[in-house]
């Protein structure tokens, strides 16, 4: 097996620049008011948009 260069590796991290590490998978409970159950919101959002995922009411 073929040692890879440095010049490589570093090119092939520019090319996974827009990979999934900027997104986050995020969890919301709600809870039912005629039963007071909770249920699970469960969505994969980009980590800038956290904030605005758990400010929504719904």
């Amino acid at each position: 097996m073929a040692k890879v260069s440095k010049n490589a590796r570093v090119a092939q991290r520019a090319a996974n620049a827009g990979s999934g590490r900027n997104f986050v998978k995020v969890v919301k409970s709600i809870k039912d008011p005629k039963t007071g159950k909770y249920t699970y919101k469960e969505q994969m959002i980009h980590k800038d948009k956290v904030k605005e995922f758990f400010a929504d009411a719904k």
